[in-house]
């Protein structure tokens, strides 16, 4: 008899997208400490991308791969993959929009890639665990990276402000959510989704310890997600946070929230589904209501899409409290032109915020139809998408979400979707207007910043003396086409969907346990 101690068995072809983006994030890390503007500049994002790249390609070669890993603390299926897509194109447009997005002089450098691609593995972790340690682990392993990420501009105090803020609330939702989990193991006796599945299957459905650890874990999620009454901190993180980042907040971090969902509610805790199907549906249609609500008066628009990423979480919560394939399916399908719809938004803003000295005011698209109809037309597109117009990817994602709610019995759901995108009509209508009817206003152009910045937060306010005042005029060539590319392809999927229903479906068949 062999007395060795065996190792646990791990199929490194199915862990290969989590290793790239590993290998890359300390590959980026570690060329980025050669001395030069041009490594800081081109190589280090040309790498991120690669890496990015190499990731896509090994989740192309898993695309049909169905299996548990490390001891079924992970599992690689349909829903990894097709959410891992999303995440890496949120995580190349980012890396496209950080690339001249900050200035020369205070570029953060490699780490900024390597937290963003740091971040990225997490998500995947996150989406892929099936055990509540592995949940946790890839919980923080996205969240710390992006509290970093927001506070990355050193020198200016709403970003500051932004990641301070975004720490705190996350560090709630962290305990709250742990704290759910440590419940959720005493009721069931095990982390494992199956486990603690087996466990409510037989007496422990209406356990008040299993319910109130349930409680407490959805809260959790409700705070990553922006989910009412949860969601306070979205406008204010959102606004302070560089626009790049604000971006891949609002896509890649919403799919990853309600990815995870999917498989802990609809797997760990789909025999408890009466307990909680009820009040997640509650919690959506609220949600809803808020986020519409808190959008009409907004006259910023990064925080306008904040309130309406908190609406169109509350649609995407229709998806998920259904607990059937069809729901999986709608709500992936709807997370993916989410990326689309948005992401041709904020490179819009990001573009204007380079030419105009308005920020992110809705002044700064004024006149944008005459002027710059390359960038009008993308956010056009995108603003009628997330109101759900028909030929656009919105629509298509709102209709399958409205389908899914109707056909479990939530038809009332499936209003509330319909209710929340015509109240949605009064602000997206009014971005559209600016741009179209209305002229800029006089003194919008970009003029070249002067005076003293600001003192590094810590720093002592001698040090900026010295420090150069001047800044280059940064070119938006990159954003137009990225801004262009993602408003088509929003009219492509809603005109043509089925190739990305198919995709999204893909999502539902790693639940083999729902109808």
């Amino acid at each position: 008899m062999n007395g060795a101690a065996q190792g646990a068995s791990v199929d490194w072809a199915a862990l290969s997208p989590l290793l790239a983006l590993a290998g890359g994030a300390l590959v980026v890390l570690m060329v980025g400490l050669f001395p030069g503007r041009g490594v800081r500049d081109r190589v280090v994002p040309g790498l991120a991308l690669l890496t990015l790249a190499v990731t896509a390609g090994l989740l192309v070669w898993q695309y049909d791969t169905s299996t548990d890993l490390l001891e079924g603390a992970l599992r690689v299926d349909g829903l990894t993959v097709t959410l891992s897509f999303v995440f890496v194109v949120a995580g190349m447009a980012t890396v496209v929009m950080t690339w001249r997005h900050l200035d020369p002089v205070e570029s953060p450098g490699p780490e900024l890639y390597t937290l963003l691609l740091s971040s990225i593995g997490g998500m995947v972790v996150l989406v892929a665990a099936q055990d509540l340690v592995t949940l946790f682990l890839g919980f923080e392993l996205l969240s710390i990276p992006l509290y970093v990420l927001c506070a990355i501009q050193l020198r200016r105090r709403g970003s500051l402000e932004s990641g301070l803020k975004y720490l705190v609330v996350g560090s709630v939702g962290s305990a709250t959510l742990v704290y759910g989990f440590a419940l959720i193991y005493g009721a069931a006796g095990t982390t494992g989704f199956a486990g603690i599945a087996e466990a409510i299957s037989g007496d422990l459905s209406s356990d008040v310890l299993l319910l109130a650890g349930l409680a407490l874990a959805i809260v959790g999620f409700a705070f990553k997600a922006s989910v009412a009454p949860f969601h306070q901190w979205t406008p204010d993180v959102y606004e302070g946070a560089p626009t790049p980042i604000t971006a891949f907040m609002a896509t890649a971090t919403k799919a990853a929230a309600l990815g995870v969902l999917l498989r802990f509610l609809d797997v760990a805790l789909l025999p408890a589904a009466e307990a909680w199907a009820p009040a997640v549906a509650v919690l959506a249609a609220v949600t809803i209501v808020v986020g519409n609500v808190g959008a009409l008066g907004q006259s910023s628009l990064k925080r306008l899409l904040a309130w309406s990423g908190v609406a169109q979480a509350g649609y995407l919560l229709a998806g998920v409290v259904v607990g059937t394939s069809l729901g999986v399916q709608a709500t992936v399908f709807y997370l993916a032109v989410y990326l689309l719809m948005n992401m041709a938004a904020f490179a819009v803003i990001a573009a204007r915020e380079r030419e105009t000295n308005l920020g992110d005011s809705v002044d700064a698209l004024a006149g944008l139809g005459t002027s710059r109809p390359w960038l009008a037309w993308p956010m056009t597109i995108a603003m009628l998408a997330l109101a759900g117009f028909p030929l656009t990817a919105g629509f298509i994602g709102k209709f399958k979400l409205i389908e899914a709610s109707v056909a479990s019995g939530y038809t009332w759901v499936g209003l509330m979707i319909v209710i929340g995108s015509m109240i949605s009509l009064a602000y997206y209508l009014k971005v559209i207007a600016a741009m179209w009817m209305r002229e800029a206003p006089a003194g919008a152009a970009a003029v070249a910043a002067t005076g003293p910045r600001p003192a590094l937060a810590g720093a002592s306010t001698e040090a900026q003396i010295t420090a150069p005042t001047r800044h280059t005029r940064r070119g938006t060539g990159e954003l137009t086409v990225m801004a262009v590319l993602f408003g088509a392809a929003t009219l492509v999927v809603g005109i043509v969907p089925q190739p990305l229903l198919d995709f999204a479906a893909k999502a539902g068949e790693a639940f083999p346990g729902l109808f």
